[in-house]
């Protein structure tokens, strides 16, 4: 069994991986760390219990914009797993025209086989390089054709087809071509241009409407008409050297590799690596506090009902092959304003033994945000200004009025956590975005604490300006 590299590093390696993006939620990511951990420790366990050892799937709940997300896509990013985001209330229960639990299954296979074939490319991109080289030498300058056995063998008697000067013709063309490759390998053809032959992107597409079980159905019609005519469409473009050889390096490299180990190797890596993170699970439980028992409610057990043999381990058909759920790792999400953990159905609850709870974000929260993690949005504004010409600095004390101010607008209006951040940063800056670079097209600007509340202090301050606005 196939190992991933990633999956060597220690919860404590794994904390600190997480810690340079997302900001706090400790017992959040020791949770997360050790389900990781356990994976690896699974799969180098002995083989006569591996089967038995099943994950402990984790049930996060938080407002919004505190990391939830983050903290499940990041995770799976460190494992190399495959991973996918579904959102429990876009799901129906069987019978009713929408989507099928089953459907995040053969989401998550789809994702795990372009994942694996992109892995593969990579591998034979050496050897891919090497072809397409070839083939651009071949268009600018075409071998030299072999001459056919009556003129090569042709007498000195003046007959029609001699020429005494042919027999130099390959080596010259051979000299020609290397020169050529000279160049291209110094990038000094990139500009030029030359017509080459791609794949036909135009491909039937069909969309089954009808009752669930048709969805799959539906998925492979499209694939069997899609590979009637794989293969035969061609088209000819001309495009420079440089979009030129990215386009054949892909074609090539799609042909190098073994699509059949591809798919069993993604199968593998979906059963035994999966990530599903299940956001919005609150929104299927039933309000225990509510004396309704309408349709609405029925529907949201329903899904319960069909997400339960998924998470607790069954098979699910795809169009690559059969999946098994057992070693799936499931992470629910909510936010359980209105519901609670325990309003899901018991056994449910039972599926999601680890039970974490975010904390909402604070002032302080806010200004880590902004300044720590790799992706902070302050260092995004800055690189993008940066490709006009433009150096932005944010003084501490601007990036503590702001932190400020989020806090302050999300316990006024509505907290949705650190994605406050956002529109706010938007709005500070909004000016200074449409002045560059008509108006300003190089220099140092500097954000101060001043600037932030000429901008952001009356909108922050108006309760109906901050309802729209921020």
């Amino acid at each position: 069994m196939k190992l991933i590299e990633q999956q060597n590093l220690t919860p404590r390696q794994i904390v600190a991986e997480l810690d340079k993006y997302i900001i706090g939620q400790k017992k959040a990511k020791r949770s997360v760390s050790i389900a990781l951990r356990n994976r690896w420790r699974r799969l180098k366990s002995d083989p006569e219990i591996r089967d038995e050892i099943i994950p402990n799937n984790i049930l996060m709940i938080g407002p919004t914009g505190v990391g939830k997300t983050e903290i499940a896509r990041r995770l799976a990013k460190l494992a190399g797993a495959p991973f996918i985001k579904v959102e429990a209330s876009k799901f129906t229960e069987v019978g009713y025209v929408g989507r099928d639990v089953e459907s995040m299954i053969r989401d998550l296979t789809d994702i795990a086989i372009n994942m694996v074939k992109l892995e593969m490319q990579e591998r034979v991109k050496g050897k891919a390089a090497e072809i397409v080289e070839e083939k651009i030498l071949d268009i600018l300058i075409p071998p030299v054709r072999k001459k056919s056995p009556t003129s090569s063998t042709a007498s000195n008697s003046g007959e029609v087809g001699f020429n005494p000067d042919k027999a130099s013709d390959a080596e010259l063309n051979e000299r020609t071509r290397e020169r050529f490759r000279e160049k291209l390998k110094n990038g000094e053809l990139e500009d030029r241009e030359i017509e080459i032959e791609v794949d036909s992107s135009k491909t039937p597409m069909m969309q089954v409407f009808g009752p669930q079980g048709m969805e799959e159905m539906g998925v492979n019609l499209q694939d069997m008409l899609g590979n009637l005519t794989r293969g035969r469409k061609k088209t000819k473009r001309t495009v420079p050297i440089s979009e030129a050889r990215e386009i054949l390096l892909e074609q090539e490299a799609e042909k190098l590799i073994d699509h059949e180990a591809a798919v069993q190797e993604a199968l593998e890596r979906v059963q035994n690596q999966g990530i599903v993170f299940i956001d919005e699970i609150d929104k299927v439980a039933s309000d225990s506090s509510s004396s309704s028992k309408g349709s609405g409610e029925v529907s949201r057990q329903g899904v319960q009902r069909d997400l339960l043999p998924i998470v607790e381990g069954s098979t699910v058909n795809t169009k690559h092959g059969i999946v098994k759920t057992d070693h799936i790792l499931f992470i629910g999400s909510g936010a359980f304003h209105v519901s609670k953990p325990s309003d899901l159905i018991p056994e449910l609850q039972g599926r999601f033994p680890i039970r974490v709870e975010l904390n909402s974000l604070s002032e302080e929260d806010f200004f880590k945000i902004l300044t720590q993690p790799k992706n902070a949005l302050t260092k995004q504004y800055q690189a993008m200004l940066e490709s006009e010409g433009v150096e932005v600095n944010f003084t501490e004390d601007a990036i503590l009025e702001i932190a400020k101010i989020a806090a302050e607008v999300n316990q006024q209006v509505e907290n949705i956590g650190a994605r406050r951040l956002h529109t706010i940063l938007s709005s500070l800056l909004e000016e200074l975005l449409f002045a560059v670079p008509d108006d300003i097209q190089a220099g140092e600007i500097t954000i101060d604490r001043e600037y932030v509340q000429k901008q952001l202090s009356d909108l922050a301050k108006d309760k109906d300006l901050s309802h729209y606005i921020l």
